[in-house]
């Protein structure tokens, strides 16, 4: 085990992302409210990015490529434990809990979820090398608009859809193009997950908290 600056002893392989780049931006959305449950999720506990050691040298060559252009990383989750996917099953079982639906789910049944693949029982963000993320304009903070908010639920958020701008689009692809380059595979239905080919734990799925 080696000890890292959030205080926090990981397994072998894990890194705290900002000991590495302190450039990349951050906002664990299931830390907070803001999110398709409208709660904190169990096991996050501060904002802190944690990922593969693979996962963040990789990382860091797509933000070299961006600042390039004044422009950064923004990292809406990374490593998740198995608590957490395990709030959302739980949470996707009661259907009338649906605080969040019309910012999140508006045009899909809650009942629905599993079946068409938003909910798991399983998530390769347990595994340390998969990321959900988008790119900032640091010369104004402002998110680049990729037609789709982290998170909806919905076919406008596959990563080729046509149902979205030109301008939209070539967003999409920046990141996308950002990220194939440099070793991450993508996501077909969720224009913001990526995840490193060739992960170091293919098959764990992990479970220490976010702290």
């Amino acid at each position: 085990m080696t000890f890292f600056s959030f205080g926090q002893s990981l397994p072998d392989g894990f890194v705290y992302l900002s000991d590495l780049d302190k450039t990349i931006q951050s906002e664990l959305r299931y830390l907070g409210n803001n999110n398709f449950i409208g709660k904190p999720i169990d096991g996050y506990h501060k904002n802190c990015i944690i990922v593969t050691k693979e996962t963040a040298a990789a990382l860091q060559k797509v933000q070299r490529f961006l600042q390039k252009k004044d422009l950064s990383l923004k990292i809406f989750d990374a490593y998740r434990p198995q608590q957490a996917v395990n709030h959302f099953v739980r949470w996707a079982k009661v259907l009338e809990d649906t605080l969040m639906k019309k910012q999140f789910y508006p045009t899909v049944p809650k009942s629905q979820l599993f079946k068409r693949g938003y909910i798991a029982s399983k998530s390769g963000h347990s595994r340390g090398s998969t990321l959900d993320l988008t790119i900032v304009n640091t010369k104004t903070g402002k998110e680049l608009d990729m037609g789709s908010p982290f998170d909806f639920f919905g076919i406008t958020s596959h990563a080729l859809s046509k149902k979205i701008t030109a301008k939209q689009q070539k967003n999409r692809m920046l990141l996308r193009t950002a990220m194939v380059q440099n070793n991450f595979r993508p996501y077909k239905n969720e224009w913001w997950h990526f995840t490193l080919r060739f992960e170091p734990f293919p098959k764990t799925y992990f479970n220490f908290p976010i702290e």
